[in-house]
């Protein structure tokens, strides 16, 4: 291995290091909060209740400022993405952190216990570093399931190697409708895209589809799908496409391109599956 391959290796693994920590900061102020009466708003707010839709918590802000503060003493030169917070630290750079400080809130809100906490770090566009909080798991219970390109699966540290059971003929699908009757898979709709990512690497979802994600719904998820050897497809251009970069998109009202405007339907998952639910 040459001296600049093992540089950025080591790069990699620091970054992983800090998003796992994050991540892990970050679940433990949303366990925190549970229980409490905590203030929510809600984006674009109307009078009208049926249009009383993405709630935002004040964990949401707490949490996402204190990754931002943290990522700014770490790595000062890079750049950050984050759900509720439209400020940049640095801009451009080739790193970029995504955040999400809780995927799934309106589940949080509700006390329904499926949400996540998702970092994503995308490099010129390719997602390299994921680590996703995740309020329950494979091992049924809270922790972080992380990876770094060329790097393994991992859950809190620990290897994760899925086992399929050959008894079971019909695997789970994630998808953004649940279908009463679908030939091929059962389906779910967990509310959390960063929790289905992680689900699908961890082998307990086959695959699952996304209609329209934002970046920092699923860039730590997908590095977590790719390092399980999963596949990525994305909708772009009237077709299913395999996807490996992020690509930066207008504004709808015009303006200059940036990866915060990404928006694509993306189906991830076991490679064969992913080619059977793009082929439907």
């Amino acid at each position: 291995m040459t001296e600049d391959h093992t540089t950025k290796a080591l790069e990699l693994e620091e970054i992983e290091r800090t998003a796992v920590e994050l991540a892990t900061l970050a679940g433990a102020e949303i366990q925190a909060a549970l229980g409490s009466i905590i203030a929510v708003r809600y984006k674009g707010e109307s009078p009208e209740k049926s249009l009383w839709r993405d709630p935002v918590s004040e964990i949401d802000q707490r949490v996402e400022a204190l990754i931002r503060a943290r990522v700014a003493e770490r790595f000062p030169e890079h750049d950050v993405i984050g759900e509720e917070m439209v400020e940049r630290l640095s801009r451009p750079h080739d790193c970029v952190w995504t955040v999400d400080p809780i995927d799934g809130t309106t589940n949080f809100v509700n006390g329904f216990p499926m949400f996540a906490a998702s970092i994503g770090v995308v490099q010129r566009g390719r997602p390299v570093v994921g680590a996703v909080w995740c309020s329950t798991g494979h091992a049924l219970r809270p922790g972080v399931y992380h990876a770094s390109a060329g790097g393994k699966f991992r859950f809190e540290n620990s290897d994760v190697t899925p086992k399929l059971n050959p008894a079971v003929r019909r695997r789970l699908a994630g998808v953004p409708t649940v279908a009463v009757h679908d030939k091929n898979w059962e389906t779910r709709k967990t509310g959390s895209a960063a929790i289905e990512c992680a689900f699908v690497a961890a082998g307990m979802l086959r695959v699952a589809r996304f209609e329209s994600p934002n970046i920092w719904d699923v860039a730590g998820g997908i590095a977590l799908v790719e390092a399980a050897g999963g596949a990525v497809r994305q909708w772009r251009g009237g077709k299913w496409e395999s996807m490996s970069l992020f690509t930066p998109e207008q504004p709808s009202l015009g303006g200059k391109a940036d990866l915060r405007y990404w928006r694509h339907p993306i189906v991830v998952g076991a490679p064969e599956a992913v080619d059977y639910m793009c082929a439907e």
